[in-house]
């Protein structure tokens, strides 16, 4: 079965780079948006990574001139393949022509009918989710396959709302997509086998390294071990025992690692982050550390400070 057109429902961080990413490698995209103010607000994250596709690029062919190891993020494809300014070339073609390749819409059921395969990445938010499912059952049809880009909830707590559960399943994408491509594939009971074996392949065609669980977990495998340790250096933060600084600090030097929690934090936005944490019954008590963490990170979205993508969130960003 292939792939025609991508529908992403929902132009947050990572629905926006799934569509720029899919769109990148040769695919039709639309983001279904639920308003205007929606597209208002995708429209400067598509912006923003197009601006980061080229920067990216640029990067490479400067280290080609050089003659320099060359840095082609993961996603791009194999470094070694880029042997001349004809094969960046066309990478650079392919940055331009994503541009073309999305477009944004309102209209759910005329999104559905031209997609094929609907990657749903709205807020981690059981029943906004819930409902969108509900909405969009009406419309699909028994070849169209629908995956969730679910940070932390599994699939089987929503393929009842569909009508064709076979054809349903996880597809999660980390932060960074060009760079960190992972694609995690986790189905639920009901998944059919080919399907899941589809969206494998699909995953390798846009540049990502598929994962495949074996069996539903809450978080997945990245987010299984990712969402304990932001916690952590949340609660740190929360609870005053030392700034967000700090905590970066003794991590990147303790490990090695590029980037601390708080940076992690802002790449994946902090209201992804503020709706984990709400999750979590302790939230309600402002004494909890999880009231605290809630309350701390309520107080910068508020102030419109939401991560990379809003120019600041626990650090300062260029647009």
């Amino acid at each position: 079965m292939e792939f025609r057109h991508v529908l992403v429902a929902g132009g947050g961080v990572l629905g926006a780079q799934i569509a720029f990413q899919t769109a990148f490698k040769g695919f039709p995209v639309t983001i279904w948006l639920r308003s205007e103010g929606s597209i208002g607000r995708t429209e400067p994250k598509l912006a923003r990574l197009y601006n980061v596709y080229r920067a990216e690029l640029a990067r490479v062919g400067e280290a080609m001139l050089a003659g320099k190891p060359l840095d082609l993020p993961r996603g791009f494809g194999d470094a070694a393949e880029i042997k001349s300014a004809e094969d960046l070339d066309r990478l650079e073609k392919a940055v331009e022509a994503a541009k073309q390749n999305i477009r944004l819409s309102l209209d759910l059921e005329e999104s559905v009918r031209e997609a094929d395969f609907i990657i749903e990445s709205m807020a981690e938010d059981r029943e906004a989710k819930r409902e969108f499912y509900a909405k969009l059952a009406p419309f699909l049809d028994e070849k169209t396959i629908v995956a969730t880009n679910s940070s932390t909830m599994i699939p089987s707590m929503f393929s009842d709302l569909l009508p064709y559960p076979e054809n349903y399943l996880a597809l999660h994408f980390a932060n960074n997509i060009w760079r960190s491509n992972t694609a995690e594939i986790m189905g639920h009971s009901g998944t059919s086998e080919a399907i899941f074996g589809r969206v494998v392949e699909f995953a390798k065609e846009i540049g990502m390294i598929p994962l495949e669980l074996k069996k539903e977990q809450p978080g997945y495998i990245l987010n299984s071990m990712l969402v304990p340790f932001l916690s952590a250096a949340e609660a740190l933060w929360a609870n005053e025992v030392a700034d967000p600084e700090t905590i970066d600090k003794t991590w990147t030097l303790g490990t090695g690692s590029p980037y601390g929690p708080f940076r992690i934090l802002d790449i994946v936005g902090l209201q992804t982050a503020y709706n984990i944490v709400s999750m979590n019954p302790e939230a309600k008590n402002p004494e909890s550390t999880a009231g605290k963490i809630a309350a701390g990170l309520k107080a910068k979205i508020d102030a419109g400070k939401t991560g990379v993508n809003a120019g600041e969130g626990f650090y300062r960003y260029e647009k």
